[in-house]
């Protein structure tokens, strides 16, 4: 019993992870957001230089640099888009940035789970990132394969019409 309980915990965690990344795709793919208006408005808005290399010897210097010119640079973007795109575009990052936090909270949970699975079969170590790695590409495959299949079962004329918002 012990042992399919622990393997219930196992499977039962990465689909938390599968899930959420799943739902995520969903919703931002069927996010109204105007992507061909928004960059149009944005092409002229130059990217910054990336910082000297140099700069790797001092990382907390680098990620001030670099987090000064992202900021930079998307201040200067959200300047350029209206006031409907700027919403827009800020409830897409803030569906993004949630379910991208649910699904790092679920792979952690996971990952937990399967080092249970690891020591109550004492397994090597190996084999614990082995799993992680299959597990997490799994999830991804698994909301690819469903995203794909859906792009198909709405028909061709549903696939021209999202290509041409991509």
């Amino acid at each position: 019993m012990n042992q399919g309980i622990a393997w219930a915990g196992f499977f039962g965690a990465w689909l938390l992870v599968a899930g959420p990344l799943f739902q995520g795709a969903i919703e931002l793919h069927e996010a109204d957001v105007d992507r061909d208006a928004i960059e149009a408005s944005t092409a002229g808005v130059p990217r910054p230089e990336p910082p000297s290399a140099w700069w790797w010897l001092l990382p907390p210097v680098m990620y001030a640099i670099r987090h000064r010119h992202r900021r930079a640079f998307r201040q200067a973007v959200l300047a350029r888009l209206t006031q409907s795109q700027r919403e827009q575009f800020s409830s897409f990052v803030s569906k993004a940035n949630g379910w991208f936090t649910v699904s790092i909270g679920a792979t952690l949970l996971a990952a937990e789970q399967t080092w249970e699975v690891i020591e109550r079969y004492h397994w090597p170590i190996w084999l614990f990132w082995l799993l992680v790695i299959v597990m997490l590409g799994v999830s991804v495959l698994n909301t690819a394969v469903r995203m794909n299949q859906d792009q198909r079962a709405m028909g061709p004329g549903a696939q021209q019409d999202d290509e041409g918002l991509a």
